[in-house]
């Protein structure tokens, strides 16, 4: 029987939205570990339109040296049937959130990602391979000063959880990057070298956590694989 195709599956873990929940470091769904991360990546206006354009962009992925594969759209931001939920300040579901009837772009015209996306992160592992790490969008955080997105893992990611990129904007101009995520392995084998799995994702939210305090100007157009054609991986 053929794979069903990424674009196709249903994500690995049942709390979606829990990246939200403001009690997430102290009560995590049940069997995952919780992570938060924060810093301050540079300040004014510029660095945060910078900032916003990139992480909606999957800049922080590529900028951190993985290959980002936005998954094609055969029904634009149905593709996958998804039905994103709305989240109250304190991280509660409230319903269902509408998902847009046109997608939305930057300046320089890449699209920005969108409830239901689906992508396939190819993450080098010691430089001699690639580990393939299928995700889907679940929520898109839009406000004033807050804007960023969580994706949920998908079959075929060596985890089950979710994980929040987030850039604030302070009063005094400050911009910052918080990074929040709950996640087990998500089979026995990866359960077998569940520290060294810990050790790899500590290592990838640092290295998040530095992708967008670089100079400003890197071309978000370059951080992802333009859409194929085939939906399987």
């Amino acid at each position: 029987m053929a794979r069903t195709p990424v674009a196709q599956r249903s994500v690995t873990y049942g709390s979606v939205g829990g990246t939200q929940a403001v009690d997430l470091m102290q009560y995590p769904p049940k069997g995952h570990r919780p992570a938060e991360y924060r810093a301050r990546i540079g300040h004014g206006e510029a660095r945060w339109q910078y900032a916003c354009d990139q992480v909606l962009t999957w800049g922080i992925q590529h900028n951190s040296g993985m290959r980002v594969e936005r998954m094609p759209s055969a029904d634009g931001f149905a593709e996958s049937g998804y039905q994103p939920v709305q989240f109250d300040d304190e991280g509660q579901p409230i319903g269902a959130a509408e998902l847009g009837s046109e997608p939305q772009y930057t300046a320089d015209g890449v699209q920005l990602t969108f409830p239901g996306e689906t992508i396939v992160l190819h993450v080098p592992v010691l430089g001699l391979f690639r580990v393939t790490a299928p995700a889907r969008v679940v929520l898109i955080v839009d406000e004033p000063d807050r804007r960023g997105f969580a994706y949920g893992t998908l079959p075929g990611h060596p985890e089950s959880g979710e994980e929040l990129f987030v850039v604030e904007r302070t009063e005094d101009g400050s911009v910052w990057l918080s990074i929040r995520a709950f996640s087990r392995p998500a089979n026995l084998g990866w359960r077998l070298v569940a520290p060294a799995l810990r050790v790899f994702q500590e290592t990838w939210s640092r290295r998040y956590l530095r992708a967008l305090a670089g100079p400003i100007g890197v071309d978000s157009e370059s951080a992802v694989e333009a859409p194929r054609d085939a939906q399987d991986d």
